[in-house]
């Protein structure tokens, strides 16, 4: 498995150079690796149907327990036929669709291709942090989709905004995982399903997870990224924001959804906002002219239906959540593929502009309504089954569920609306619209948007295969006894009259569509997702603006104050509230230490007391040397020799800087009012520092099992009794060699100082009628009370 993923990215990452010299054969490699995926998932699908699972761990940290494990069962199998079935008939539509040699061509081969090897680890992944990864990967490579060249403003602001709108749900997400990973024990899912943990942090990893769901899978209010993220290319559209990506979010709460079982902080947010989605969503949808944002809010309003499903934990909303999962995404990137070979061969893509293509494309015509049947839910297709699933698992869950089902058949009837209103808008006959003039589409546009349109039909009339997927997913719920099952008749019961309800009223939505429009034109806006997140965004900028401009004020003094009290604050707090000095704590190991220690005290006071930079440096310079000999009375000889080389280093580079420098600090008129402040956050700071120090040093019981290691492995392993030396010569020569070349390059810049210095001098002995104070600091500028700009600066 983890072979696919690494070669889905590897190709990705070779494409680049194909797609420059032929963009057609860039797509069609592209669709090698998720048809070879799609073909081994599918080898393996029998022992998966029957509950054996393929496991597969690879440690990438073994020490700190990470790694990345991946495992395909049910679920991850029929994800894996969105995933890459889809993925492949979307490379192979976009040979036809995109200009052979363009911009869009050359970047959107090697992204997509990049993006459905993220989503098949995505998918396949079986431990919190490797989900995230992918997660977040897939991310990525939307924003790049959705951006493409980022010629455009409105590509630009799309792709941010799906960007920002994602990612920031997706680090919450990512606090869930780490509360429920550390309550667990464990990040791998299979175990936390097994052994789910209980109490207030599995309620609120439920609510931090599922923000992160929501966002990505575009529930209200985060939704308005979705229709935005319409200005890609319609191949894009139809795997990201149909088939794969809005996706991810109901597969996480799928995935995770027998953790929660129960959980009121997981069901029921996926209820409401599920709920409240599918409605206004399909709603939307009803008005719209443009026929991919019609899409896109159709695509809303079934996410939002399939969050409801799949969120509930009990076995029947389950197996109608997986029908309608497979369903969605079969007749859902149908519908997109459909559009995008209408704007492809005439032009548009506004049902205003579009007549009569319906007989000029009668092949293309039939694919869309297949799949627009099984989107409203008309037997025999796949979506009748889920739907009729949907509406019966909420069926003798007392008033409750019948709320929910009225709510659904609200949501149905949009549905069935907006699908009449795609297929008339773009293919029926228009009275006082001239025919569009538009040539048949090739195989190439045909083929990619009928196979998953005739798998809807297929899927649906052998609905014991649709069944034996769904309901294996299902089964981790627990199906009991008389658990329901997805056929095309179940009798005269309430859900077949629920569907025709939903057919009906439907219809005669779509034709009394114009009425509808002019009452929602009427109805007054009080909520807008999209000025939400505009108003959002300028204040973000706002408080970025004015916290930037209080904090980064070109201060040393200000940005050493503000780590201090940050230090102070946030872990110094913490410390002093647990401090326990030790008992057996001494003031000195060795009398040596004594006089070091005074030395280095009485320099630091001299240090803030000098008047002189040349004597700040060499007091500061005392200091460390001082510090290097308590490392040699403390038993490091090494590392006093690395300190001394420094402190002689940095000493000789200072010595040089100053002098472009005057030789006197300058004060300014507030220096004398802030001394007590800062004096006072000095001396608390060091006093929080040396607390850590030896509360740190006094934490230790024993040595780890790593230093016993070093201990017994120093003589015998690298030839040394100083177990120092061994670790920096042989058990972190790497570490070593990076120091010697730190060393390397400050003694190169001391010596271009020299050298510049002396260069600099040449020149100014031969520079002539110029006066003595400048020759001294020839970059020095007098201003108009006399001192230098440095001085002044300063």
């Amino acid at each position: 498995m983890s072979a696919f993923v690494l070669v889905h990215l590897l190709v990705a990452l070779a494409l680049p150079a194909v797609a420059r010299r032929n963009t057609r054969a860039a797509f069609a490699i592209a669709a090698v690796p998720p048809a070879a995926a799609l073909t081994w998932v599918l080898a393996r699908s029998g022992s998966v149907l029957s509950g054996d699972a393929i496991v597969e761990q690879i440690p990438w940290a073994p020490l700190l327990g990470l790694e990345f494990t991946f495992r395909l069962d049910t679920l991850a199998l029929l994800m894996t036929l969105l995933v890459a079935g889809i993925g492949v008939l979307v490379l192979v539509y976009s040979i036809g669709y995109f200009q052979p040699g363009s911009g869009d061509a050359r970047r959107s081969a090697p992204l997509l291709l990049a993006f459905a090897g993220a989503m098949f680890g995505l998918v396949l992944a079986d431990d919190l942090l490797t989900a995230y990864v992918f997660w977040e990967l897939t991310t990525i490579c939307s924003f790049l989709l959705v951006g493409q060249a980022g010629i455009s403003r409105e590509s630009r602001r799309s792709a941010l905004q799906a960007l920002m709108i994602t990612t920031m749900g997706g680090l919450v997400m990512l606090l869930g995982f780490v509360v429920l990973g550390e309550s667990a024990g464990t990040y791998r899912i299979s175990e936390i399903i097994d052994k789910p943990p209980g109490g207030t942090p599995l309620a609120v990893a439920a609510t931090l997870i599922l923000v992160g769901a929501l966002t990505k899978s575009a529930q209200m209010p985060f939704h308005n990224w979705l229709p935005a993220a319409m200005v890609a290319p319609t191949p894009i559209s139809a795997y990201l924001h149909a088939a794969s990506m809005v996706k991810a979010g109901v597969f996480l709460v799928a995935r995770l959804g027998p953790v929660f079982v129960g959980v009121p902080q997981w069901w029921v947010p996926t209820l409401v906002f599920g709920l409240f989605t599918m409605v206004l969503g399909g709603w939307r949808a009803l008005h719209e002219t443009d026929l991919k944002k019609l899409l896109a809010y159709g695509t809303v309003s079934q996410l939002g239906f399939l969050m409801v499903l799949v969120g509930q934990g009990t076995y029947a909303a389950a197996l109608a959540g997986a029908a309608m999962l497979l369903a969605h995404g079969m007749f859902k990137a149908t519908l997109f593929l459909v559009i995008g070979a209408v704007d492809h061969q005439a032009g548009t893509r506004d049902v205003r502009e579009l007549s009569g293509l319906g007989r000029r494309m009668p092949a293309l015509a039939i694919i869309a309504l297949l799949a627009a049947a099984s989107m409203a839910g008309l037997p025999p297709m796949l979506g009748f089954l889920g739907k009729e699933a949907a509406f019966g698992a909420f069926l003798g869950t007392g008033g409750g569920g019948l709320l929910v089902d009225l709510v659904l058949v609200l949501g149905s009837v949009f549905t069935v609306a907006y699908s009449a209103r795609m297929l008339w808008g773009a293919f029926g006959d228009k009275p006082g619209v001239h025919p569009t003039a538009a040539k048949p589409p090739n195989a190439l546009l045909l083929v990619p948007a009928a196979v998953p349109a005739f798998a809807g039909v297929v899927l649906g009339v052998g609905y014991p295969l649709t069944d034996e997927l769904a309901g294996s997913y299902a089964a981790v719920f627990g199906a009991g006894s008389g658990a329901p099952h997805l056929e095309l008749w179940h009798g005269f019961e309430l859900p077949l009259l629920f569907s025709v309800i939903a057919v009906a009223a439907g219809l005669w939505a779509h034709a009394a569509r114009a009425r509808l429009t002019a009452v929602r034109n009427r109805l007054p806006k009080l909520l807008d997702a999209q000025r939400g997140y505009e108003r959002m965004m300028a204040l973000l900028e706002r408080t970025a603006v004015g916290v930037t401009g209080r904090t980064q004020v070109g201060s040393l003094p200000t940005y050493l104050a503000i780590i201090l009290l940050t230090v102070l604050a946030v872990p110094g707090s913490v410390l002093i509230y647990h401090a326990h000095i030790p008992d057996d704590m001494r003031l000195y190991h060795n009398l040596l230490q004594v006089p070091l220690a005074v030395l280095v005290i009485i320099a630091a006071i001299a240090a803030v007391r000098a008047k002189r930079r040349l004597t700040a440096v060499v007091v500061v310079g005392v200091i460390g040397y001082g510090i290097g000999g308590l490392f040699i009375v403390d038993g490091g000889p090494d590392v006093a020799l690395a300190q001394f080389l420094v402190e002689t280093l940095t000493m000789v580079a200072f010595v040089f800087v100053l002098r472009r420098l005057p030789a006197r600090f300058t004060k300014g008129d507030t220096a004398r009012s802030l001394r007590w402040p800062k004096l006072a956050l000095s001396v608390a700071g060091g006093v929080v520092i040396a607390l850590a120090a030896v509360l740190f040093s006094a934490a230790r019981q024993r040595p780890p099992d790593v230093s016993a290691d070093f201990i017994a492995q120093s003589e015998q392993g690298a030839g040394a009794t100083n177990v120092v030396n061994a670790i920096l010569v042989d058990f972190r020569a790497f570490d070593t060699v990076g120091e010697i070349s730190v060393l390397a390059v400050a003694a190169t810049g001391v010596a271009s100082l020299v050298l510049a210095s002396r260069f600099d001098r040449r020149r100014r002995s031969t520079r002539r009628g110029a006066s003595a104070a400048p020759a001294e600091r020839p970059n020095a500028v007098l201003s108009g009370n006399g001192h230098s700009h440095e001085e002044v600066q300063e």
